[in-house]
């Protein structure tokens, strides 16, 4: 693979100059459908954790239309050292120990892990009061993609070129593709989150809103004590869970994580990545990455292009786009063939058009939000020398908000476009009924869930 130099130069520019010239990063955590949001202060990550960002984390949501900012700066934990005292959260985690028990775990390890614990509050707070921030695709990726961002990423790819090209080497997943999930999850490592798992994880379970998920994540947690990878002070992340350089929840640790440095623990803690690069590219070869895919690529329409072809449901040869006349937007050239593809319009006949591959479905299997994936895909051209997008972006437009969407789908349903459900969530189905309106009443028929579309409607 083709790695620039600017690499090496980016780095010895950063170095040069992070103390006083390095401008804001942020850190973009995943967030599970359907997506809500809390902004959180901008913070100063100091020297001795990070030379590569100013960090302010913004979680993405789904579909480019929600964020939430889950991740806090790295700061020393101390566990309390008196018992809880909420007398609630006390006789739950009696209850709950005889049920981990029961699937295996140790009471040594429950004793270990729960001694001090309190029930996290901010965690219930930030739970039940993540407030609705709508946000449109290309505001997302101004910020996934931001100058900062690329330029932390070509240096911090230079710091750990060895390491990644070692796991691409093993896992058969590029590096660049790697290091821009590690961007968009912790800002490079600059903010992998200080909350004790053990307590927000148990507490969120307590609380009883989302309890059968949080106790599963509990006990996985449990199980990873268990195993000698960590400690209950060094397992920290985020309030809702996600744990390491590049956010795993305590299930999908279990389920991917691998000691690659080979000392016997699978570290994702560690102020080393090793552990946690390694895991992310397992985690996305298991789910079945085609090494030397592109996840998308841009390209340009032609004139009178059927609009009703574009779709992740609509699968194609690229010898099939290239006859209907479909190009690369860099160059003009005809699509490669890397397999089946779809043609995405995540804003519209306005917006970037781009050629979708496996790969992007791959991505989807870390957060299906298509804001997330293409975030990941496009940092990681970016980190490995490309070029931004050359199309632009319907900048006048504003993202819907959660209610509006419902209104969209109650809308589309009631006029005979079924978008099977009433969530809020513009996923396929919903784009597909979007695409049905448009094409009844002369529009062109791109699937964009807009505000045009929502007053036509109304």
């Amino acid at each position: 693979m083709h790695r620039p130099l600017i690499f090496l130069t980016a780095f010895l520019a950063l170095c040069a100059s992070a103390a006083s010239a390095m401008p804001p990063g942020t850190s973009l955590r995943p967030e599970p459908r359907p997506a809500t949001s809390q902004a959180t202060p901008e913070v100063t990550v100091s020297s001795q954790q990070s030379s590569l960002a100013v960090v302010r984390s913004i979680r993405p949501a789904l579909r480019g239309a929600d964020v939430a900012a889950n991740a806090q700066p790295i700061v020393e934990v101390n566990l309390r050292t008196t018992p809880t005292s909420d007398a609630g959260f006390a006789r739950w985690i009696d209850a709950f120990q005889g049920r981990a028990r029961a699937q295996g775990i140790r009471q040594a390890t429950l004793d270990t892990a729960f001694r001090g614990i309190q029930l996290d509050e901010q965690a219930i707070s930030r739970d039940q009061n993540q407030s609705e921030f709508t946000r449109a695709l290309w505001d997302y990726l101004d910020s996934a993609v931001s100058d900062a961002r690329v330029t932390n990423g070509r240096a911090a790819f230079v710091a750990n070129r060895q390491t990644l090209e070692q796991i691409e080497a093993r896992y058969q997943v590029e590096a660049e593709v790697v290091a821009a999930v590690w961007g968009l999850e912790t800002a490079y490592g600059a903010m992998r989150g200080s909350s004790h798992i053990i307590a927000a994880m148990a507490t969120l379970a307590y609380e009883g809103r989302r309890s059968a998920f949080f106790e599963a994540q509990l006990i996985a947690a449990l199980q990873i004590l268990q195993s000698g990878d960590t400690t209950p002070e060094n397992m920290t992340g985020s309030w809702a869970g996600a744990m390491g350089h590049t956010q795993f929840m305590p299930t999908s640790y279990l389920d991917h994580a691998v000691d690659f440095t080979g000392d016997g623990r699978r570290d994702i803690w560690s102020d080393d990545p090793a552990d946690a690069l390694a895991s992310t590219a397992n985690y996305l070869a298991a789910f079945g990455w085609t090494y030397g895919q592109p996840w998308g690529m841009e390209v340009t329409l032609p004139q009178g292009f059927d609009y009703a072809q574009t779709g992740e449901r609509t699968k194609r040869s690229t010898d099939y786009w290239n006859r209907q006349g479909v190009r690369l937007a860099d160059g003009g050239g005809r699509i490669p063939d890397h397999g089946q593809a779809s043609i995405l319009l995540p804003a519209g006949s306005q917006g970037v058009a781009l050629v979708i591959f496996d790969n992007f479905h791959v991505i989807e299997r870390y957060n299906p939000a298509d804001a997330y994936v293409i975030g990941v895909g496009h940092l990681s051209d970016r980190i490995g020398g490309g070029a931004p997008f050359a199309g632009s972006w319907p900048r006048q437009d504003r993202a819907l908000s959660r209610d509006e969407r419902e209104e969209l789908q109650r809308r589309l349903t009631a006029a005979g476009f079924a978008t099977d459900g009433i969530d809020g969530i513009i996923g396929p189905n919903t784009i597909e009924a979007v695409r049905r309106y448009q094409a009844t009443v002369g529009a062109v028929p791109d699937g964009y869930a807009s505000l045009t579309v929502l007053q036509r409607l109304r």
